[in-house]
Protein backbone atom coordinates (compact mmCIF):
# COMPACT_ATOMS: atom_id res chain seq x y z
CA UNK A 1 0.00 0.00 0.00
CA UNK A 2 0.98 3.35 -0.87
CA UNK A 3 1.34 6.09 1.81
CA UNK A 4 -0.13 8.87 0.73
CA UNK A 5 1.93 12.16 1.25
CA UNK A 6 0.68 15.54 1.77
CA UNK A 7 1.72 16.77 -1.94
CA UNK A 8 -0.85 13.66 -2.84
CA UNK A 9 -3.56 15.57 -1.08
CA UNK A 10 -2.71 18.63 -2.55
CA UNK A 11 -2.57 17.30 -5.62
CA UNK A 12 -5.95 15.68 -5.17
CA UNK A 13 -7.68 19.15 -4.30
CA UNK A 14 -6.39 20.79 -7.48
CA UNK A 15 -9.44 21.78 -9.96
CA UNK A 16 -8.94 21.40 -13.85
CA UNK A 17 -7.43 24.71 -14.19
CA UNK A 18 -4.21 23.75 -12.09
CA UNK A 19 -1.49 22.11 -13.89
CA UNK A 20 1.18 20.54 -12.02
CA UNK A 21 4.71 20.60 -13.06
CA UNK A 22 7.12 18.23 -10.95
CA UNK A 23 10.41 19.22 -12.20
CA UNK A 24 14.19 20.04 -11.05
CA UNK A 25 16.80 22.54 -11.18
CA UNK A 26 18.76 22.21 -14.33
CA UNK A 27 16.91 19.64 -16.14
CA UNK A 28 16.09 21.14 -19.89
CA UNK A 29 13.46 18.25 -20.46
CA UNK A 30 11.60 20.66 -17.93
CA UNK A 31 12.48 23.54 -19.31
CA UNK A 32 10.65 22.60 -22.36
CA UNK A 33 7.46 20.82 -21.42
CA UNK A 34 7.28 24.52 -19.47
CA UNK A 35 7.96 26.32 -22.59
CA UNK A 36 5.20 24.34 -24.20
CA UNK A 37 2.65 24.27 -21.92
CA UNK A 38 3.03 28.18 -20.92
CA UNK A 39 1.17 29.34 -24.02
CA UNK A 40 -1.63 26.76 -23.82
CA UNK A 41 -1.99 27.65 -20.09
CA UNK A 42 -2.48 31.26 -20.51
CA UNK A 43 -5.08 30.45 -23.63
CA UNK A 44 -7.37 28.32 -21.12
CA UNK A 45 -6.98 30.93 -18.39
CA UNK A 46 -4.76 27.95 -16.29
CA UNK A 47 -2.24 27.95 -13.08
CA UNK A 48 1.09 26.40 -13.25
CA UNK A 49 1.98 24.88 -10.31
CA UNK A 50 5.77 24.18 -10.31
CA UNK A 51 7.28 21.88 -7.91
CA UNK A 52 11.17 20.85 -6.86
CA UNK A 53 10.71 17.26 -6.65
CA UNK A 54 14.86 18.27 -5.23
CA UNK A 55 12.79 19.89 -2.04
CA UNK A 56 10.42 16.76 -0.70
CA UNK A 57 12.41 13.41 -0.28
CA UNK A 58 8.99 11.58 -0.92
CA UNK A 59 8.54 13.14 -4.84
CA UNK A 60 12.76 12.42 -5.24
CA UNK A 61 12.08 8.71 -4.44
CA UNK A 62 8.79 8.80 -6.14
CA UNK A 63 10.31 10.23 -9.37
CA UNK A 64 13.70 10.07 -9.47
CA UNK A 65 15.17 11.40 -12.92
CA UNK A 66 11.28 10.34 -14.22
CA UNK A 67 10.65 14.12 -15.12
CA UNK A 68 9.06 16.53 -16.04
CA UNK A 69 5.48 14.85 -14.58
CA UNK A 70 2.79 16.96 -15.14
CA UNK A 71 -0.62 16.58 -14.00
CA UNK A 72 -4.23 18.50 -14.87
CA UNK A 73 -6.07 18.77 -11.87
CA UNK A 74 -5.05 15.39 -10.21
CA UNK A 75 -4.43 13.21 -13.60
CA UNK A 76 -1.49 12.67 -14.81
CA UNK A 77 -0.99 14.25 -17.99
CA UNK A 78 2.55 13.57 -19.49
CA UNK A 79 5.77 12.39 -18.23
CA UNK A 80 9.01 13.35 -20.09
CA UNK A 81 7.44 15.33 -23.38
CA UNK A 82 4.52 16.92 -23.92
CA UNK A 83 2.85 17.56 -27.40
CA UNK A 84 1.19 20.97 -27.58
CA UNK A 85 -1.90 19.40 -28.87
CA UNK A 86 -2.56 16.31 -26.91
CA UNK A 87 -1.82 18.67 -24.06
CA UNK A 88 -4.46 21.23 -25.17
CA UNK A 89 -6.99 18.13 -25.82
CA UNK A 90 -6.20 17.02 -22.12
CA UNK A 91 -7.16 20.58 -20.73
CA UNK A 92 -10.17 21.20 -22.80
CA UNK A 93 -11.51 17.46 -20.86
CA UNK A 94 -10.56 18.41 -17.78
CA UNK A 95 -12.76 21.42 -18.52
CA UNK A 96 -15.58 19.53 -19.41
CA UNK A 97 -15.00 16.44 -16.82
CA UNK A 98 -15.72 19.65 -14.11
CA UNK A 99 -18.67 20.64 -15.75
CA UNK A 100 -20.35 17.48 -15.34
CA UNK A 101 -20.99 17.93 -11.61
Amino acid sequence: MVKETPEDKRLAACGPRVVTLYTRPGCHLCEEARALIEPILREFGATLREVNVDADAALRERYGLDIPVIFIGERKAAKHCVEAAKFRRQLRDAEGRSEQF
